[in-house]
């Protein structure tokens, strides 16, 4: 059994589908510009044949939005605009990214993907030591899952090619700091272990 997985970071419809909510706007500007759906899954394609765990991580709340945090600068939004709202295609990873039955499924209601939620126990289960990363955003979930899995002991590297923020200027900042914590790679040039 492999020890790494690659994880897919918030790469759901409202985020960076063209018809999603963010699809217009920034969001979906750089997701475009970059080519980030087309590496991504060409990086999920060679994360399989290499024979290592994926798993797609997604914000989403109920359709009440209970678990939403009403005075987050981030999710308030949310619950504002109907969207991270489970069940729905707005939730959904992205269909061009090809996610399976047996890819692990967490969903998170909070920036970081350790946060309340399965990944840990996944890790644990699956003798995971190294965590293989990309998604939007590179100044959001990329950057909790870099600094909370290196305080866990985990292996980071991250896919950077595959990431985006609002902008590139976010972007660019976001990966200079990150540097310290994880390793650099591109969707091109992953040696998935």
């Amino acid at each position: 059994m492999k020890d790494s997985i690659y994880l897919v970071l918030d790469m759901e419809n409202d985020l960076v589908h063209a018809d999603g909510f963010n699809g217009k706007a920034a969001y979906g500007e750089q997701v475009r510009g970059r080519g980030i759906i087309e590496k991504t899954r060409h990086a999920i394609d060679k994360a399989r044949k290499a024979g290592i765990h994926v798993g797609f991580v997604r914000v989403g709340f109920s359709p009440d939005y209970r678990e939403c945090p009403p005075n987050s600068p981030i999710f308030s939004g949310a619950r504002k605009n109907g969207i991270f709202q489970l069940g729905t295609w707005g939730t959904q990873s992205h269909p061009d990214l090809g996610q399976r039955p047996e890819d692990f499924d967490i969903v998170k209601h909070r920036v970081s993907p350790f946060y309340s939620t399965s990944l840990e126990a996944i890790l644990r289960a699956n003798g995971i030591r190294r965590i293989y990363c990309s998604g939007i955003s590179t100044n959001a979930v990329v950057q909790a899952t870099v600094r909370e899995g290196h305080d866990r002991d985990y292996e980071i590297i991250v896919l950077e090619d595959c990431c985006c923020a609002p902008s590139a200027e976010e972007h660019d900042n976001a990966i200079q700091g990150l540097k310290r914590f994880c390793t650099l790679t591109t969707s091109l040039d992953v040696h998935f272990e």
